[in-house]
């Protein structure tokens, strides 16, 4: 009996501090333990654009291109669109926006800074998409790539 009280209880301070650590306001263990594991992949995340960046800065790979770099990934039901600049680039993210309206995709959550650099991740989603058999990752890449040199056109002018 006292065994499960301490098991319990040990249960009961690791939820708490699972809530304190991933800010969850959720009573039920369940959500809790689905909020964090959705806040342990978005560091994962983090971590893994932060080592990219790292290594191609490392590298001296973006600085000597000025090129945004493009990352193109399929989900089940859209794409994940990463840019990425080391230097701020003054306008790419309309030229990047229009090229989503164009291909039709949704844009359901976007993380965008251009303060010092320029970091766009955004997720769209092809099902509102009528034509979505025919959209695939070249030809999303295809399209953003070609906002980005259009954008970089204009910015040189």
């Amino acid at each position: 009996m006292v065994s499960k009280v301490h098991k319990r209880t040990a249960m009961y301070r690791n939820l708490q501090l699972l809530r304190s650590i991933t800010y969850s306001t959720s009573q039920r263990k369940t959500s809790v333990i689905l909020e964090a594991t959705e806040y342990i992949q978005d560091l994962k995340q983090k971590l893994e654009e932060l080592n990219l960046f790292a290594v191609a800065t490392a590298q001296k790979v973006i600085e000597y291109d000025p090129m945004p770099k493009l990352k193109v990934e399929e989900q089940e039901e859209g794409f994940v669109i990463k840019v990425l600049s080391e230097r701020s680039c003054k306008g790419l993210l309309v030229f990047i926006l229009e090229a989503f309206e164009e291909l039709g995709l949704e844009v359901l959550q976007a993380r965008v800074s251009c303060v010092d650099n320029f970091c766009l991740e955004a997720v769209g989603n092809k099902e509102n998409n009528e034509d979505s058999r025919t959209m695939n990752v070249q030809l999303v890449e295809q399209v953003v790539c070609q906002a980005i040199q259009n954008w970089r056109e204009v910015a040189q002018d």
